[in-house]
């Protein structure tokens, strides 16, 4: 049975991730070598089908490759997308996962909540996610992640 303190564990690996690729943009190897373990230890492209649905994705709204999510992550130094600038390259300082639930099977986990990026401003976005992860090997793996920003009813 998947636990609770794998998910968050799995959680703050994905957010410490994130802020790493962010501090090594400047060092464009370093960061796809990075980027690109990142995507292999954390998500499960490896084991089949991956549903990602990144935040900041218009024309082409869904990554199921890795190369795909590479370039939402890390474009323009890899770029597969001209839509793509870098998500992780913002810089993010902090990334902080608030689950509003999680489920938990015995090789599977679902976690939704919100997640808030800090900027080296300071500055704050909240975005909300659902992350799926299936067991393997005894480490989690995201075969499952939806980004949105929330709902504005001004707009």
């Amino acid at each position: 049975m998947i636990t609770k303190s794998q998910v968050l564990a799995a959680q703050q690996e994905w957010a410490d991730g994130i802020v790493k690729i962010g501090s090594l943009k400047h060092n464009s190897l370093q960061c796809e070598h990075f980027t690109n373990e990142f995507l292999d230890k954390l998500y499960a492209f490896d084991l089949g089908e991956v549903l990602f649905k990144p935040t900041k994705c218009h024309v082409e709204q869904f990554r199921p490759t890795k190369i795909k999510a590479l370039s939402y992550f890390i474009a323009p130094q890899y770029c597969a997308l001209p839509e793509d600038h870098g998500f992780a390259l913002q810089p993010w300082i902090k990334v902080v996962f608030i689950n509003a639930h999680i489920i938990l099977e015995s090789n599977r986990a679902i976690a939704m909540g919100n997640y808030y990026f800090t900027d080296e401003n300071k500055n704050q976005v909240k975005v909300e996610y659902t992350f799926g992860y299936r067991e393997h090997h005894g480490a989690l793996k995201i075969d499952l992640h939806h980004s949105s920003l929330p709902y504005d009813p001004s707009k």
